[in-house]
Order: C-alpha cells, then structure tokens, then sequence
C-alpha cells in the first residue's frame, strides 16, 4: 500500500477567489499548494478589461504569504460589448491568459456575462488567430431546458457549434460534470480540453438531499446521476491528456450558503490537492495524478510544467468545521468538520 507520492507541483486551473475581507483569506489556502491558478473574472463588477484585470492581480498578490512560490494568471470576463483591441493587448503582454465565457444568468455574478455567444463571435475569431484559449461555464439558461440538462444541452448545440466554426480555438470546458461532455472531450481533437472538480468526481446529486437539504453541496453545474460521476471518474484517472486540475472554489460565507436562496459554489481550496490525492487512491490510479495536476493543464495552456514539487503522505488531515473571516463571517470548508486520509507534506 503506497504510504506517500511526490509529484510536481499543481496548478488549480479553476478558480474564485472573490475580493475584500474573503479574498485575503482563501487566497493562501490555494497558494500553499499550488504553482498557479487561472483566476475567474466574476466579481462585481467583473473583471472584463486589462486595467482592471492588473489591480486585481495586486490585490491578490498582496494576500500571498511569503513563503509561497504562487502565479495568479488573470482572465477576461466576456460581455456582448468586450473589446477586442484591449482583450488581444492585454494577452499580448502577459497580462491576461485567457477569457471567460459566462452565458448570462448561468452562475454567479454571471448577469453581465454574453446574451448571445454570436454577439461575441468577431471576439472569439480575434482569440483564435492570436492563440488565446477560451474557458466556457457550459450550461444554457433556457427555463424551459430541465436543470440537470442544462449541460448537456449547451455541448450539443452551443459548443458543438463554437467548435465547429472556430476550429483553431483553445477552447477549455470548465467543471465539466456529464457523460455528454466527457465524450465530446474526446471525439472534439486537441484543441479541447477540460477540468473537473472535487465534488464532481466524489458525489452525484444524492448529497444534496441526503438527510434533508444540503445547502453546502449545491454548485453549479450542479451533482448529476452516478452514472455520469461514474463515467467521469474512469476519464480523469486513466491518464486523458486532456483533462486536468480545476477546483472550481467558490466561497460564500455561510449565511449566503444557509438562506431562502443560497448561493451557488463549493469551497474545496482548503483540502484541493488532498482531495485529489484521496479520489485517485480510492480507485488505484494514484500513478497517474501527477499528469492530471501537475502536467496536462500546464501543456494545454502552453506554460512551463513545474520544477518544484510536493509531497502527499497517508497522514489524516482534519479539516475545520468553518474558516473565519475578518468581518465576522465565515466560509464552510467541502467536508469541514471532517477529514481526509492524505496530507501534505512539509519538512
């Protein structure tokens, strides 16, 4: 039985990290274990030019602890008005490394996001020529489109059609959570790829209701059927060089979570690489973690695999019922109060 592994050091290729009082607190907690995190454009108000994607990038630098070696790479929140000489500048100077697709109303804070995705199409052609990789939240938004279809739905008629027209696009599809997206992924060539989440892989949608309603459990795209948690699962730990790292971490304090219309997202930063560690162990595939957190986003995304590395060792990790916040508040950690079989190691 594998008593420890080191891998090179991860990337979370998928991340919130809010602003204010909450972004000063969950950033080290990401930062701690990662090398870099592609950082969500989704506040308010979001994140959608250069200048505003640079301040950002300071005030998240400055929640960095010392001691750790941490890269944020910055996204562009897309709307129906994005302009296109600022989005090719700011990847041209490093400053943004890659855009962000919300169809609005899909997610939080997506309500400036694009009502139309032909309204953005001269954009994504810009983003195509010049090699910008396109991160897309994959759900439609139609009230008449079953909630638990809303994925697949937006891959075979809304990405299928995105893929189709702009063939050379790097185009990545976040939190993928079906059956549906994990075999577009495969069939859609290299220019494709996806993350995936904790949750995604470790529940389907029983952990919303087991012993009544779990307001922690809820995110978006929401928990499926075991069948697509299932099918996911086997992808992601059978070494798929197109699939990697993207926690989707998604803090709300608690009385955001535990209200008459609770927020969507979980908050897996606390424990994101444990967590991986534990859900490739459970099925025996722990060889191949290190290429799904450490190598196959790095190559998609074109940046350089890391040097450095880490530890993970069979040590229970406890993980706190509730972080706490500066104004009083607090954020329920993905199994707080509970604990992991997998720890970090530090010397």
């Amino acid at each position: 039985m594998t008593q420890s592994i080191t891998i090179r050091k991860p990337n979370d290729l998928h991340v919130h990290f809010r602003d204010g009082d909450m972004l000063k607190t969950v950033v080290p907690y990401t930062a701690r274990q990662m090398g870099r995190a592609i950082v969500m454009p989704n506040l308010v108000p979001p994140v959608t030019t250069s200048k505003m994607a640079n301040s950002y990038r300071t005030r998240i630098m400055d929640a960095v602890p010392d001691a750790y070696d941490f890269t944020p790479m910055m996204t562009c929140y897309l709307t129906d008005k994005t302009d296109p000489d600022d989005l090719a500048s700011g990847f041209a100077q490093g400053i943004f490394a890659s855009a962000k697709l919300y169809p609005a109303g899909a997610t939080t804070n997506s309500e400036f996001g694009v009502t139309d995705v032909k309204n953005i199409y001269p954009v994504l052609q810009i983003m195509a020529d010049i090699g910008m990789p396109l991160n897309v939240h994959g759900e439609v938004t139609h009230d008449h489109i079953d909630f638990f279809d809303r994925e697949a739905t937006f891959v075979n008629t809304v990405l299928s059609t995105i893929r189709e027209t702009f063939p050379t696009l790097k185009i990545i599809m976040e939190h993928i959570t079906t059956r549906d997206a994990g075999e577009f992924l495969k069939q859609a060539g290299d220019n494709t790829g996806a993350t995936i989440t904790p949750q995604h892989l470790l529940y389907n949608r029983n952990a919303l209701f087991t012993g009544g309603l779990r307001p922690h459990m809820f995110c978006l795209p929401i928990l499926k059927k075991e069948p697509h948690r299932e099918y996911l699962l086997d992808l992601v730990t059978s070494g798929f060089d197109r699939i990697f790292l993207g926690t989707d971490t998604a803090p709300h304090t608690i009385s955001n979570k535990e209200c008459d219309c609770g927020c969507a997202g979980i908050f897996s930063a606390v424990s994101a690489i444990e967590l991986y560690t534990h859900i490739f162990d459970m099925v025996g595939k722990l060889e191949n973690l290190e290429k799904f957190a450490s190598i196959n986003g790095a190559n998609f995304y074109g940046f350089a695999i890391s040097e450095e590395t880490i530890t993970l060792v069979k040590k229970t990790l406890a993980i706190p019922q509730a972080i706490d916040l500066a104004n009083g508040e607090q954020v329920h950690p993905l199994l707080g109060g509970q604990s992991l079989p997998w720890s970090m190691h530090y010397e």
